[in-house]
């Protein structure tokens, strides 16, 4: 386990490492804010094409073999970033550091189930929470700190020694777990999947590139391309004996609504991770150094409350935390909806902190609670589900915070007396801040009303 989680950690940190390096990316390679889009863009774009199969995968393939293919992936992947002399080296880089997560995240999630009984998931599960949630929202700290004093490349040259000795602790001690099946592969099931989930997750990472957003012709046909293959593809699943994605998962309740929880607060994450970086920086006129130190706290108080969270669920369950949570959220979020230029840093320091301890609240207990209903048969396919729309609902939170963002720079630049006075750029941009707020409100709101359908689910202790 430890050797999954440090690799899952230093794998998740660099999901967002990238963010605050792309203005010296573009400056360095020559290359628009467009082109290094695609940082991020292929990084998720990988995740969400790769995941749905990971359960496949987990039957196809034992448990050492994929740990140690993923981390073989992982330190190639930070090697050919930091060595590269282009933006598309960088870019080969980064893709192949996804496929790495795509395969080592579901890992470790299926090694959880399989080696820890129920009754004490959730500690554990909090524990995992500092890698599914701490690594993102630390990885613009951290890599700001890098930057301002080494350069971009060392994001990737301090991972690979903490790569290595992943690997080779899970040499040493990593044992197979899981039953390899080898189920027979259903190759349209392959394509459509790919098809379909890659064409959505590509369709809502494009819409802040460039112009048009929704209504620009590669946003329509790579969103109604995905939307076909993904109908096609679950409309096979549900036929087949032996299917590549169990979406009978699904059936279960208390696992429906977990996965529920996990999309909205994934939404709300990339949402909250996207926004305040862009409002410290652009309208308040932080470097990112600064802006990464700002938002810190959260970080770290996620860090210390995840597994505190598995503990307390452990022991009364997810009726009584994730209704607080989500009222929580809503407080935060409501509040940020009312920012201006003249907000004061702790005070936006604590709302972050804030946020990011109910989003801890919410999804350790919502995930642990509904996986806890599936039979041992459906892992797999219930963390591939998970993790999938995971992906697809950071696409999802990235492209809707920066639409709404754009739309209210645009409605105050059209208010505004002189629109090429430079000072209204702060302030147009903090206007669209507060529209991203409003919509994570409303997703807030959604999310506690279905907090209050949470039953927990009851398992045999196992000896």
């Amino acid at each position: 386990m430890i050797s999954l989680l440090l690799s899952g950690f230093i794998g998740m940190f660099s999901e967002t490492a990238l963010n605050v390096a792309l203005s010296d990316l573009m400056s360095q390679f020559h290359i628009s804010a467009v082109t290094a889009q695609w940082l991020t863009t292929g990084y998720l774009l990988t995740l969400g094409i790769l995941v749905p199969l990971s359960g496949l995968l987990l039957q196809w393939f034992s448990t050492r073999q994929l740990f140690i293919s993923g981390l073989c992936l992982s330190v190639f992947g930070a090697l050919v970033a930091a060595l590269a002399p282009g933006f598309e080296v960088l870019l080969i880089g980064r893709v192949i550091q996804a496929v790495s997560m795509g395969i080592l995240l579901p890992l470790m999630f299926n090694t959880i189930l399989i080696i820890f009984p129920a009754e004490k998931r959730g500690g554990v599960i909090g524990i995992l929470g500092l890698v599914l949630v701490v690594a993102p929202a630390t990885g613009p700290t951290l890599s700001g700190l890098m930057i301002e004093s080494l350069g971009w490349e060392w994001i990737f040259w301090l991972s690979i020694p903490f790569l290595v000795i992943c690997l080779l602790i899970g040499l040493r001690y990593m044992q197979n777990v899981s039953a390899i099946t080898k189920p027979k592969i259903d190759l349209f099931s392959l394509v459509s999947s790919t098809a379909g989930f890659g064409g959505i997750v590509f369709a809502f990472s494009s819409v802040g590139e460039g112009e048009g957003g929704w209504s620009s012709i590669k946003v329509i046909v790579s969103m109604s391309v995905g939307l076909l293959f993904l109908i096609i593809f679950v409309l096979r699943q549900c036929k087949m004996k032996h299917p590549m994605l169990n979406l009978r998962a699904l059936k279960h309740p208390m696992f429906a609504i977990g996965t529920l929880m996990l999309f909205i607060c994934m939404v709300l994450t990339l949402s909250a991770m996207v926004v305040l970086p862009m409002y410290l920086i652009r309208g308040l006129g932080l470097n990112a150094l600064t802006a990464g130190l700002v938002l810190l706290p959260g970080g770290i108080l996620q860090a210390v409350m995840s597994p505190v969270t598995g503990k307390i669920f452990d022991r009364f369950g997810p009726r009584r935390i994730v209704p607080l949570g989500f009222v929580l959220i809503f407080v935060v979020l409501w509040s940020l909806t009312g920012i201006t230029a003249a907000t004061p840093l702790v005070l936006i320091t604590v709302l972050h902190s804030s946020l990011m301890l109910g989003i801890c609240l919410v999804w350790l207990p919502s995930q642990t609670n509904g996986l806890n209903q599936l039979p041992p048969e459906l892992y797999p396919h219930g963390n591939a589900i998970m993790n999938t729309l995971q992906q697809i609902a950071g696409a999802i939170g990235t492209a809707i915070a920066i639409s709404l963002m754009t739309a209210g720079i645009h409605r105050f630049m059209e208010r505004a007396a002189d629109p090429s006075d430079p000072a209204n750029g702060p302030l147009a941009l903090i206007e669209g801040t507060q529209n991203s707020f409003i919509f994570a409100s409303v997703m807030a709101t959604v999310g506690l009303f279905l907090a209050f359908f949470l039953k927990r689910v009851h398992v045999e202790k196992q000896q």
